[in-house]
């Protein structure tokens, strides 16, 4: 019996059973069951070959097969007790019995595909032996984000924005009658995935690949390892951010960040072989269409109602784009939006989730076919990443696309651009982690006490006086907002305090209880949250008065701008949720 069949003993998950060792950098499995303890693997590499289920090196009693192996693990071996996962409640007492723990439900273990199939399989897949992982972590193509593009490590305590992007290279074997011949390999497919801060929900936001924008300098490695600045272009399609000129994936991220004002965090690179060979490991994704459909140009030939797809069928699925909607870019994306949340569910089955040859196909499928930034490229990481991805539940994952209009500046349009009376909404939204769906707040307390900060009394603005700090990181940003205080709110007993000591991240504005009126009058003419206002005390400015001191964080984005987001989306934002099945049309 493998490593796997001895995990799943007694229906118990392997990625339960096998526990990192971080004296010895291995995997040991570890059964909860009054079965042997297996010893912990010897190194990183394959098992020797087994003859009737043993490891020839190793006898049956060693093996824990003998009548009289130990029951548990013996004296002597310095092997640190399991890792305790976050909220789980410490052991017990010597002598107490601790109540039989409740049986994890299988959809705990589960990974939106938009999320990043990578992490999903790694977390499922992780228990199965340190020689596994590193299989896994060899299959890993890692490419540099130039300059600040990205995030140079991963946080578990934060909001994360996860960049993931199709590319229509023409690469693998099978592939050479896809896309433009001659393309580097555009950003025909991509989403941008944000995972709130608490986990209660997430928002995956197609951008069309047809979109027209400004695509900044960026920072390229080249495939020999050196770097070099890429011109930028103005209005341009979104999908020459990657490939056109050598563009690599962190110039996607940038354009992004351009047009959006969203910071990407991390980006994941999947090509043509990541939907036919994820979709054949999982045997299969289920969609559905309103009317049969028979693409020329697609090869996509499905009768009314439910299929099931994988492969190549699978990859034109995604890429018909002439049999939905308006024959248009917007409708292809409806339509692959549908199939990911249809491919989430499938991952979610038991029948996936049970099959040690199902994981193991998908994991290897998945580490050889995407490219990630270096910031996420281990196992380790992606494992935590995936963990917390793995707590929004799918009806609080939302779906939708980059509000757009048609371009006005062609006669007869055939791109986009961003529809300037939606789409900031939107952006405001992802950027100060406001959910789509209706969540219960884990904090909803503690909103309910910052928006009490902003009610009551307010103080005129000649009676407000403030110390405004740069802590921004954005040049001039307090010399700005002091100006913008003086000449446009009466706000004349303020004054410039410089440089912060640290950039932050939120903009915050401490004042003293007897300056309560004062923060709120403040607070309305900036449009601040009322998680912004922070009661401690207050500092002596230039003059020697007691002041209020405020400090612009990393979201102020100009003199006189809000930073309170809006708390819905705008009307007319067409969007969807994982957990609800929908037919193409």
């Amino acid at each position: 019996m493998d490593a796997h069949g001895r995990g799943r003993a007694d229906n118990i998950d392997p990625a339960d059973q096998w526990v990192l060792n971080p004296q010895t950098g291995e995997y040991e499995l570890r059964l909860s069951h009054p079965a042997p303890q297996s010893p912990p693997v010897p190194s990183p590499r394959r098992p020797a070959p087994r003859e009737g289920g043993v490891p020839r090196d190793r006898t049956a009693h060693e093996s824990g097969y003998g009548s009289e192996a130990p029951a548990r693990q013996r004296p002597g071996r310095d092997v640190p007790q399991p890792r305790r996962r976050r909220a789980e409640p410490e052991d017990p007492e010597p002598g107490r019995r601790r109540g039989r723990p409740k049986k994890k439900s299988k959809g705990k273990k589960i990974l939106a595909w938009t999320g990043g199939t990578l992490a999903f399989v790694i977390v499922t897949t992780a228990g199965f032996g340190y020689w596994y992982i590193q299989d896994l972590e060899d299959n890993i193509s890692k490419t540099a984000c130039g300059g600040d593009a990205c995030s140079d490590s991963f946080s578990a305590d934060e909001a994360f924005n996860l960049l993931i992007i199709g590319t229509d290279k023409r690469t693998g074997a099978g592939n050479a009658g896809y896309g433009d011949k001659n393309s580097p390999g555009h950003a025909d497919t991509t989403l941008l995935l944000h995972v709130a801060e608490d986990r209660s929900n997430a928002t995956v936001m197609s951008i069309p690949r047809d979109l027209v924008t400004d695509i900044p300098d960026c920072e390229t490695t080249l495939e020999d390892g050196t770097t070099e600045v890429v011109p930028g272009t103005a209005n341009t399609r979104f999908n020459e951010s990657l490939g056109q000129n050598g563009r690599d994936a962190s110039c996607t991220a940038r354009t992004v960040k351009e047009f959006t004002g969203i910071q990407v965090d991390h980006f994941m690179v999947a090509d043509f072989n990541a939907v036919k060979t994820l979709t054949t490991a999982i045997d299969g994704v289920e969609v559905c269409v309103e009317e049969a459909v028979d693409d020329p140009k697609s090869h996509l030939k499905l009768p009314a109602g439910k299929s099931t797809i994988e492969g190549e069928e699978a990859l034109a699925f995604l890429r018909t784009r002439y049999s939905f909607g308006n024959s248009g870019d917007l409708d292809r994306i409806k339509a692959q939006q549908q199939f990911l949340g249809s491919m989430m569910r499938k991952m979610s089955s038991g029948d996936t989730l049970s099959s040690p040859t199902k994981l193991n196909n998908l994991a290897q499928a998945a580490t050889k076919a995407l490219t990630v930034d270096a910031a996420i490229g281990k196992v380790s990481v992606l494992k935590d990443m995936a963990l917390e991805i793995n707590e929004v539940k799918p009806k609080n994952m939302s779906f939708m696309t980059v509000p757009v209009i048609d371009n006005p500046a062609e006669p007869t349009p055939v791109t986009v651009v961003p529809d300037p009376s939606k789409a900031p909404q939107v952006f405001q939204m992802i950027q100060e982690d406001v959910s789509f769906t209706e969540v219960k707040r884990k904090k909803k307390e503690q909103k309910d006490a910052e928006a009490a900060r902003l009610e009551g009394s307010k103080a005129p603005a000649s009676e407000v006086r403030v110390r405004v700090l740069n802590g921004s990181g954005k040049s001039g940003a307090a010399q700005s907002t002091l100006t913008w205080l003086q000449t446009q709110q009466g706000v004349s007993r303020s004054e410039n305090g410089g440089n912060a000591d640290a950039t932050q991240k939120k903009t915050t504005l401490e004042y003293a209880p007897d300056q309560a009126d004062q923060a709120r009058a403040l607070a309305a003419m900036m449009g601040l949250p009322g998680s912004a206002l922070k009661e401690g005390e207050s500092t002596d400015n230039a003059q020697g008065m007691p002041t209020m001191t405020l400090i612009l964080g990393k979201d102020f984005k100009g003199a006189g701008v809000p930073l309170t987001a809006p708390t819905e989306a705008p009307e007319g934002v067409d969007k969807s949720t994982a957990d609800k099945a929908q037919c193409a049309k």
